[in-house]
């Protein structure tokens, strides 16, 4: 989608008509105005497939389109009529095609063919399955040391994939499972089980109906989850409060008009999202919770010495938690003046954000990756599990945490087995139903296997999905990594950056998507997903393959275990395949939580895995919740230089995590273009900048190697003193693999310390996006 270069400030609400006009041109621009409608139709139907997307839920009853703008953009690039054929590989090198953008790339296609790489001709050639599957066989069985090999899964993989993946690579014998969460929230997996039990999330959907209040920390939904707009629309104009922190002033945080809504459509109204929305600066979303914190505590303690109602919920503190006296005396210790400087707020916005949170009977608090993506972020979600304790508001309806996740089945991959810390119990039943050692030792993550591809201690790389070359931190280091690899293997839909930066040997191996039927011996089969709020349910696809020679993604792993296994394998790969029934009967072998798998799955809506702490059983070592300290405020790179910034990385409006539908971003005013650093005025001002100016980003590096991106837009916006932003993947290259949380091993992207400095040709320009 070709647009020209501009800056130009959106007024319009979240959604609305904006919305249902870029649905249709994204629509006309792949091919399939007709086509992709009729797709539409089945999306998030009981008896249709999963959205391709993200991980909202679907409600009960759902409309008669039940889909979102980003969603449908999913769908009409998975269900493109552009093909990817070998014909194009042969007109176009490696090195020419890695000159390309990122968009133009995946706007060639659907990919139709394996294709292995040829390092004489530098291009992708055509190769047969069986051979691709004999190549990574040989790759595989020559390596000294099966932890020589990275299994990596994207969230887009169904839990059978997942399932039948996690077995492959433990009877080959490594527990190597980089996953996409370990990017995005695997300081949700690894924070909140030592708070609550449990690394999930403890509301369900129709907890939106009846809240009292919803406190949302560092989330963006009109981007990363629309279809979560319609349930923050009917809270607020049913009265709940609404509470944002965001350092961006997101359009869909402030208002938003329902494309299914006849009056909001037809009248040009709009309904008010937030009630409040406050601009914390990045970093400092910690600071924020301890003083909402402290003043609940000052305040329980003033009205309890005065015989008055306690603020703190003490029947439910006394009866199901642990931990408070250190968590009351650190946030006695706390001073208002070093919250307000590191949170941006002044200690009035504070203090109404923890009224409106005092006087809620029911509260859900609400967080994204502006949480997760911080040096400190399993810590920074045991705070939220901190406020929501302080009131009781887990367990109970209306209330609970909400941590909204990003891919479609990010959370079930890790559901079934995708994980490089298993537990004893699993690996147990495990061997108990396949009669296999599976390895018990730990395994690497996305952090742990580039700094081992670094070091040269790692050969192969397989990814079931995703774009990992380009959504990985550090390039300088990690893409030359990837490089250095003798093979490197890609089950993709669409050609991206990753099938470019590439092993000595490479495959692509190209799989059906979400909206296609995929028909194995036993007739059409469906696939499971499992979305952020822990709802199970089926999905299958409607339209014809998009070529003849694409496999299924169950069919693809059991491909690779039966060429590298061979007669040593102890599993039917070829029954599972068959039938996915009995992938589902196996994962409820060793999974009992997935009791009678296949009879709820054929229930509309499917089935609930209801987390623990939603029971108010607590799954720790204590038996109960714990109140956890977080030691300070958070990070501060202005201490150490008066001109270091933070900067976040961020998705534009056009965007699903490294997948750009085009180079335009509607809510923030940007079009035609990605290069682009957002700042205030006041920081422009301190710089001697001012809008169209061209700077260069480097990072405040602490290793001696410069990272550095080049000749950015300079770009005035609403945004905290201190802080900058600007859109990834371009801006990954800045975030060093040592920034990343040491408990979850999660990348600081969205907290990265960095400088501004002119670029050699500096343009200049009468642009603005303020707003």
């Amino acid at each position: 989608m070709s647009e020209r270069k501009s800056i130009q400030p959106y007024h319009h609400p979240a959604g609305g008509w904006g919305a249902l006009k870029a649905v249709g041109a994204h629509l006309i621009e792949q091919g399939i105005p007709v086509k992709g409608a009729a797709t539409l139709g089945c999306m998030n139907q009981p008896e249709g497939f999963d959205c391709p997307g993200c991980a909202w839920p679907d409600p009960k009853h759902t409309s008669s389109f039940e889909f979102c703008e980003n969603g449908a953009k999913a769908v009409a690039w998975e269900a493109t009529a552009k093909r990817c054929t070998p014909e194009f590989f042969a007109d176009h090198t490696v090195t020419e095609l890695s000159a390309w953008s990122d968009y133009d790339l995946e706007m060639v296609g659907r990919l139709t063919h394996p294709m292995a790489y040829d390092g004489a001709a530098d291009r992708y050639l055509p190769v047969s399955w069986s051979k691709a599957f004999s190549i990574i066989a040989r790759h595989l069985n020559a390596l000294p040391d099966p932890n020589m090999a990275e299994f990596y899964t994207s969230g887009r993989t169904s839990n059978e994939a997942a399932f039948l993946y996690q077995l492959f690579v433990r009877e080959y014998g490594t527990n190597n499972f980089p996953d996409c969460s370990n990017m995005c929230h695997e300081a949700t997996s690894v924070g909140l089980p030592q708070s609550i039990g449990v690394g999930k999330g403890t509301v369900v959907l129709e907890d939106f109906d009846k809240t009292d209040c919803i406190f949302i920390f560092g989330q963006n939904p009109g981007t990363n989850s629309p279809r979560m707009m319609t349930d923050l629309r009917n809270a607020s104009r049913r009265g709940a409060s609404i509470i944002s922190f965001n350092p961006f002033r997101e359009r869909a945080l402030e208002r938003f008009q329902a494309p299914q809504s006849p009056i909001e459509m037809t009248t040009l109204s709009a309904t008010q999202i937030s009630s409040r929305l406050y601009q914390v600066r990045i970093g400092g979303d910690v600071a924020v919770i301890k003083g909402i914190m402290k003043i609940l505590v000052e305040e329980d303690d003033a009205a309890r010495a005065q015989g008055g109602q306690a603020v703190l919920d003490w029947t439910f503190i006394r009866d199901h938690t642990d931990g408070l006296d250190a968590l009351v005396s650190d946030l006695k210790a706390t001073q208002w003046p070093e919250i307000e400087r590191c949170s941006g707020l002044g200690r009035a916005d504070i203090e109404y954000a923890a009224s409106v949170y005092k006087k809620a009977e029911r509260a859900i608090i609400v967080y994204g990756m502006g949480i997760t993506q911080h040096r400190r972020g399993a810590q920074a979600v045991q705070q939220l599990a901190n406020l929501a304790l302080l009131r009781g508001h887990i367990g109970r309806e209306g209330a609970g945490i909400c941590p909204v996740r990003g891919h479609s089945n990010v959370q079930g991959d890790r559901t079934v087995g995708i994980t490089e810390v298993p537990s004893q119990d699993f690996l147990d039943r495990l061997e108990l139903r396949f009669g296999f050692k599976p390895p018990r030792g730990h395994g690497h993550n996305v952090v742990t296997a580039l700094e081992a591809m670094i070091c040269g201690d790692v050969k192969v790389f397989v990814a079931m999905g995703g774009n990992f070359a380009a959504a990985i931190p550090d390039w300088q280091l990690t893409q030359a990594a990837l490089r250095s690899l003798d093979l490197t293997v890609h089950i993709s839909t669409k050609l991206n950056r990753s099938h470019l930066i590439h092993g000595r040997d490479a495959l692509i191996l190209p799989c059906l998507g979400r909206t296609e039927v995929d028909i194995q011996a036993a007739g059409p089969q469906s696939i499971t997903v499992e979305d952020s709020m822990s709802m199970v349910h089926a999905s299958a696809g409607r339209n014809q393959p998009a070529s003849d020679h694409l496999l299924s993604e169950p069919a693809i792993v059991a491909g690779m275990a039966r060429a590298t296994l061979g007669g040593r394998s102890v599993v039917d790969w070829d029954g599972f395949v068959a039938d996915y029934d009995r992938i589902r009967d196996a994962i409820e072998d060793v999974l009992p939580i997935f009791q009678d798998f296949n009879a709820r799955i054929r229930v509309p809506g499917g089935f609930h895995l209801v987390p623990t702490a939603r029971e108010r059983v607590w799954a720790t070592a204590s038996g109960k919740a714990n109140f956890l300290v977080f030691d300070g405020l958070g990070e501060d790179p202005n201490d150490d230089h008066p001109e270091t910034l933070w900067l976040s990385t961020i998705r534009s409006h056009d965007q699903y995590n490294t997948t750009v539908y085009s180079l335009s971003d509607r809510y923030r005013g940007v079009y035609g273009q990605r290069d682009i650093v957002f700042l205030n005025q006041l920081e422009m001002h301190r710089r001697a900048l001012k809008d169209g100016d061209r700077v260069d980003l480097v990072t405040a590096s602490v290793d001696g190697i410069e990272r550095r991106v080049r000749n950015f837009l300079v770009v005035g916006y609403s945004f905290p003193n201190g802080c900058c932003a600007a859109y990834y993947p371009e801006t990954n290259p800045l975030v060093p693999l040592y920034a990343h949380d040491p408990l979850s091993f999660t990348p600081s992207s969205k907290g990265i310390p960095v400088r501004l400095e002119r670029s050699s040709a500096t343009v200049a320009g009468d642009l603005s996006a303020k707003e």
